[in-house]
């Protein structure tokens, strides 16, 4: 199933400007991965437990004319600590260089929030670099707790929101 920042229930939807975005496999996402989170560093380090999951749903967004993917992202089902809803955790999110601030990032989550919602989450939530933090906020995201430091990433916070929004 994929979805474009408002549709559902479609193989593959064309949202705004003509941004796509659609359930992949790892292997379509993960040099975009690789190379923006994790630049100069082994392969593995952009590598997830969760990535192989039965639950684990990668998403990607393109272009309407570039080839490649533009943005992706991790999804996956993970409690968030200290709640009662059924959530989903994202991981993994990255937007090609030459696509920031264009929509790809917004698409591909909201994507994400909408496939996390048809599998039955009203949670959405991650770990989100300090820098992301203005554009989690403008997605609806909302941060939860205080900041920490993932060795050899760097400072995070906790951003969650609820899926229907």
């Amino acid at each position: 199933m994929a979805f474009d920042t408002g549709a559902t229930g479609t193989d593959e939807q064309a949202g705004a400007g003509g941004i796509r975005t659609a359930v992949v496999d790892l292997a379509e996402i993960f040099a975009l991965r690789h190379r923006v989170l994790r630049p100069g560093l082994d392969r593995a380090t952009a590598e997830f437990p969760e990535d192989g999951g039965a639950d684990t749903r990668h998403l990607a967004a393109y272009g309407p004319h570039a080839p490649g993917v533009l943005a992706c992202i991790t999804l996956f089902p993970d409690p968030l600590p200290g709640t009662a809803v059924a959530a989903y955790r994202f991981r993994g999110m990255a937007s090609a260089p030459e696509a920031r601030g264009l929509g790809y990032g917004a698409a591909v989550l909201a994507a994400a929030a909408a496939e996390a919602s048809a599998l039955g989450a009203g949670l959405l939530w991650c770990n989100g670099r300090v820098g992301a933090r203005g554009f989690y906020e403008r997605q609806g995201f909302t941060v939860a707790g205080e900041e920490f430091e993932i060795e050899g990433v760097g400072p995070h916070l906790v951003f969650t929101r609820p899926t229907g929004v």
